[in-house]
């Protein structure tokens, strides 16, 4: 098969989420296109720090390709925690020689965060020479320095996610303080959707570091807001809003993080296009943001604050004049569908979170 073009790539990752009954895959022909334009299958090192290996569970729900046309035609996986077949110290030598028989070469997968506090103590992967604990806070820096380039799985390796959430007594971080930002690719998620990790790594070996974001995040996969595409936007932009769960409405009111949240779950959808969170009727909890989960608390209630694009605004801008609701800036497609008169305007006596809002949607009566 002739080697797929960039732009023939994007094209396949955009239509295995918009193509009903294809989501969670990356479609045969971008299958058998690795395949075939590889001449060598790159070497692959995954480790594991503070997390809880849910995004190595996402990775084994792959479609296309499957985790088995995955690790034996497209990668050369030579160190995995789970998937191996060696443990303990003999399983670090492993990864040590692996590294450096591929020294500039390998591309580096971290899932888990990485614990700082106490020199790094809080979690250790084995001992040197001289029988002192290795940290895994070491364990990446060396290997970084070595990869070529290194891919943070799962917003706890990204950011810090749950692991570094307060009171953080091993003071967790995520690769974005210990990687250089230019060897860094951050695939988020909690867990990452299966697309977005094969997707990620396939690009990696096809045509080296995609484009991304302000946060290191590719944007084929994380370039569009959850709002923009969600089943029930019908609902948001004529101001019905659900206040308890089960009933129809927008879920901002029950904590839907959606309109700061940027992923394709709205599009691609999981377990092989049967569902995913909002469809289910439970709030987008913007698990893919750098700030999850403290900056999307509480996550069943309404937010007092947003943090958007670096802009805070709060939940009650929705549904606001078109003049405050630009001012304050929840984002400029919400703006401008209130511009557009697209988005209704709240009634006199309609509850939100417990408040009583006028005609005008101005505040609490």
């Amino acid at each position: 098969m002739k080697p797929i073009s960039r732009r023939k790539f994007l094209e396949l990752c955009a239509a295995s989420a918009a193509t009903l009954g294809l989501s969670q895959t990356l479609l045969p022909e971008l299958a058998e296109a690795l395949n075939g334009v590889l001449q060598k299958k790159p070497t692959v090192l995954w480790i594991q720090g503070a997390a809880c290996s849910g995004c190595s569970m996402s990775l084994l729900n792959s479609v296309h390709p499957d985790l088995k046309a995955l690790l034996t035609e497209i990668i050369n996986l030579r160190h995995h925690p789970q998937l191996g077949g060696v443990s303990g110290q003999s399983a670090l030598e492993h990864l040590r020689q692996a590294a450096e028989q591929a020294r500039g070469k390998f591309l580096l997968i971290v899932e888990g965060a990485v614990p700082t506090a106490a020199g790094g103590n809080y979690c250790t992967v084995g001992v040197d020479a001289q029988g002192q604990a290795i940290t895994f806070q070491t364990l990446v820096k060396d290997l970084a320095a070595k990869a070529s380039l290194v891919m943070a799985v799962g917003t706890c390796a990204a950011y810090g996610g749950a692991a570094a959430a307060k009171p953080n007594l091993t003071g967790c971080k995520g690769l974005n303080a210990l990687v250089d930002a230019e060897k860094l690719i951050n695939v988020p998620g909690c867990p990452p959707h299966p697309d977005w990790i094969v997707g990620t790594l396939a690009h990696l070996v096809m045509y080296g570091r995609p484009e991304v974001d302000d946060f290191g995040r590719p944007k084929m996969f994380y370039g569009g807001v959850v709002h923009d595409n969600c089943p029930r936007r019908q609902y948001f932009d004529n101001s019905t809003f659900a206040l308890t769960f089960g009933e129809p409405g927008c879920l901002l009111e029950v904590g839907c993080k959606g309109p700061m949240t940027f992923a394709d779950c709205s599009l691609r959808q999981w377990n092989g296009g049967t569902n995913w969170c909002i469809r289910s009727g439970s709030p987008c909890i913007s698990c893919t943001h750098p700030e999850f989960p403290a900056g999307s608390l509480p996550l069943y209630g309404r937010m007092e604050r947003i943090s958007f694009a670096g802009i805070k605004v709060t939940a009650d801008t929705v549904g606001k004049l078109a003049g405050t609701a630009t001012a304050l800036g929840i984002g400029a497609h919400l703006a401008g569908n209130i511009i557009k008169g697209r988005v209704g305007i709240l009634k006199k006596g309609v509850q939100r979170g417990g408040d009583t809002v006028d005609k005008t949607g101005a505040g609490p009566n």
